[in-house]
C-alpha cells in the first residue's frame, strides 16, 4: 500500500479543538498496490471530523442511508462520533484522500456547502481537489513558519471548491437537457465494469438517447476528460496492476484490458506511462 500523510503532532492523534475556527490535525492519501483490500471500522467514530475524497477508482461506505458505492469525484463526511465503516479494493485502482479537522465553525460551514442533508456529495474532478490535499500534506510534513495559518486557508479553499461544484451542479440540473448526477454515475459505473469490452462511445450515447457531441462535452465538463480518455485511464491502470502482480504475457494483458491488438496496446501504454509494458514490468 502506498501512503503519504502528515499530522499536526506527527502522529494520528484525534484532536477535538473548538478554540479555533478551523484546525487541521491530519491529512493523507492511500493507494493500494499489492494489498488486495483495505477496511476501516470505527464503531464509535472519531472525536474530530473526517472528510474523504475518491480521487480515482471507487470505495464502499456504510452510511446512515445504507451501503453506498462512491465513485471517483465523491466526497464523504463523517462527523464526530459517527460510526465509520468503509472499504476499497486494489482491483478498482482506488486512490482515497482524507483529512481530519475540527473547530467551532466546522459544523456550520459543512452544512452551508451541502453536507447538511447528506453524508456524500458528488464533486467531480474539474476542481483540483487532489492538489489541495497534497498541499495540506506538505504543510503538515514540513511545518514551515505560519503553516497552521496555511492549513486553515487550504481547508477553506477545499470547502469553497465543494460549495462551488454543488452550486454549478445545481444550476446545470435546473437547465433543460442537463446531464444529471444519476446519468453520470451510471456512465462511470458502466465504464468501470465494461472497460475490457469493445466500448463504442457513439453507440453508448445513442442507446442513452443523447447526441454524441453533447454527451462527450457534458462528460468532460464533469470529469475533466473525455469518455474515451476516461476508459483508457481505467484500462491502463488495470494493465499496470496486472503487469506488477501477475505473470500474464503482454498479449494476455492486452486482451484482458480491452485491446485486441497487443502492438496498439503497447503504443497506448507508452504514450500514457512513458515506457513500454515490458519496461514497466521490469522497473
Amino acid at each position: 500500500m502506498y501512503a503519504n500523510a502528515g499530522y499536526l503532532n506527527d502522529a494520528d492523534i484525534e484532536i477535538e479543538d473548538n478554540s479555533h475556527p478551523l484546525m487541521v490535525s491530519g491529512c493523507g492519501v492511500y493507494r493500494l498496490i499489492r494489498q488486495p483490500d483495505m477496511t476501516t471500522v470505527r464503531p464509535d467514530g472519531r472525536k474530530d471530523y473526517q472528510l474523504l475524497y475518491i480521487a480515482s477508482g471507487k470505495a464502499f461506505f456504510h452510511l446512515n442511508c445504507g451501503l453506498k458505492e462512491a465513485a471517483r469525484g465523491c466526497m464523504i463526511l463523517y462527523r464526530p462520533g459517527e460510526s465509520q465503516h468503509y472499504y476499497y479494493y486494489a482491483r478498482d485502482n482506488s486512490e482515497v484522500c482524507w483529512i481530519h479537522f475540527s473547530g467551532y465553525e466546522a459544523g456550520a460551514v459543512l452544512d452551508k456547502i451541502g453536507f447538511g442533508n447528506s453524508q456524500i456529495l458528488y464533486c467531480g474532478n474539474f476542481f483540483n481537489f487532489f492538489e489541495l490535499f497534497r498541499g495540506i500534506i506538505l504543510e503538515l510534513q514540513l511545518k514551515r513558519p505560519c503553516f497552521e495559518e496555511f492549513l486553515s486557508l487550504y481547508l477553506r479553499q477545499l470547502f469553497a471548491g465543494i460549495e462551488r461544484t454543488q452550486l454549478d451542479l445545481s444550476m446545470e440540473k435546473s437547465t433543460e437537457n442537463s446531464f444529471s448526477h444519476r446519468e453520470l454515475e451510471a456512465t462511470v459505473h458502466y465504464f468501470n465494469e465494461s472497460f475490457a469490452k469493445d466500448i463504442c462511445i457513439e453507440e453508448y450515447a445513442k442507446n442513452q438517447h443523447m447526441s454524441v457531441c453533447w454527451f462527450i462535452r457534458s462528460f468532460k465538463r464533469y470529469m475533466g476528460v473525455t469518455p474515451m480518455q476516461y476508459v483508457t485511464s481505467i484500462r491502463i491502470n488495470k494493465a499496470k496492476e496486472l503487469l506488477k502482480n501477475t505473470n500474464y504475457s503482454i498479449q494476455e494483458i492486452s486482451g484482458l484490458v480491452g485491446y485486441e491488438n497487443p502492438l496498439y496496446f503497447s503504443r497506448i501504454f507508452r504514450k500514457q506511462i512513458g515506457c513500454s509494458p515490458s519496461g514497466y514490468r521490469k522497473g
